[in-house]
């Protein structure tokens, strides 16, 4: 990937969402984290899976910080067959209160850092406390990985938080459903597919697509090309407009990413929505776990 040494300040110019607090727009980066660990109305979601199995010694947790894994905490659910969807709202709003989070916080959300996929955890979160209608909402950028490379303090356990109240207003510009995808296949909305190229293409599939390929007339956007693994850092606006560029996507085009689950999606929305700023960027939460179940709906079986 290249990197373009831009500042944070400047990458938070190009986001949707308001700046909420003290500067933090959807990327902070780890000095911030440090600086607002712990303050009134900043709430840091820790997301990381396994913690407690790691050679991270009797301290592995972030200080100030909550813990939701992204795996198992319940931000993701399986409805009518399709795994990896968001809950229901009551369910999703229960997770979301019992960590304490009201409407007057700024929430942080800190993934490993690993890579791209890892990386997604946090997108996805962040998708959805925006499709909720929460935008005071950052991700760590780089994650754990920078957190503990400046010495970050780190803490035996989590924060217990205690249960909050949380008001839902759902923004549904932010979520594409399997109808809003074949009215984008007639009217020619771009369809962007955030896959390794080797499903985009057919070569290969997840075992819960049904059938190999892509949605006809997609575009692919791999979601290991907006985030660095070597450098654990996501890609600069530049970087993101010139991806999406070369796929035939503009700036301001309306469009809707997808994957297999809505999960490496979310890292291609983030990328265009927030980091880019296309507020036209939507979500198929479903995906193609979805769009496959129903043999009828067309699929391009094969890329060159």
């Amino acid at each position: 990937m290249t990197r373009l040494p831009i500042a944070i300040a400047a990458l938070a110019a190009f986001a949707s969402p308001a700046l909420a607090l003290d500067g933090a727009g959807p990327l902070v980066d780890a000095a911030w984290v440090v600086e607002h660990a712990g303050q009134e109305n900043v709430v840091i979601v820790d997301v990381r899976g396994d913690v407690e199995n790691t050679d991270l010694g009797d301290k592995p947790y972030i200080a100030h910080a909550v813990s939701a894994p992204y795996g198992t905490a319940g931000w993701r659910t399986e409805i009518d067959g399709v795994p990896g969807k968001i809950p229901p709202v009551a369910d999703i709003t229960g997770l979301i209160e019992s960590l304490g989070i009201d409407n007057d916080d700024h929430v942080v959300i800190v993934p490993w850092g690993t890579d791209s996929t890892e990386f997604g955890s946090a997108t996805r979160i962040y998708w959805t406390f925006r499709y909720l209608g929460h935008d005071a909402v950052s991700i760590l950028d780089g994650g754990w990985r920078q957190y503990d490379a400046i010495g970050g303090e780190r803490v035996a356990e989590p924060v217990t938080p205690e249960t909050s109240s949380f008001e839902v207003t759902i923004n549904d510009t932010l979520l594409a459903t399997t109808e809003d995808v074949l009215a984008a296949l007639e009217n020619k909305t771009p369809l962007v597919d955030g896959r390794p190229v080797e499903q985009f293409r057919g070569e290969s599939k997840s075992p819960v697509v049904a059938v190999a390929g892509t949605i006809p007339g997609s575009v692919n956007l791999p979601h290991s090309e907006l985030y660095s693994g070597e450098y654990a850092q996501f890609a600069q606006p530049e970087t993101v407009a010139a991806l999406a560029s070369a796929v035939g996507v503009g700036a301001d085009d309306a469009n809707i990413t997808f994957c297999n689950t809505g999960h490496w999606a979310s890292v291609a929305w983030f990328g265009l929505s927030e980091v880019l700023g296309n507020d036209k960027t939507a979500m198929y939460d479903g995906s193609m776990a979805e769009w496959t179940q129903d043999p009828s709906r067309p699929m391009d079986p094969a890329r060159q």
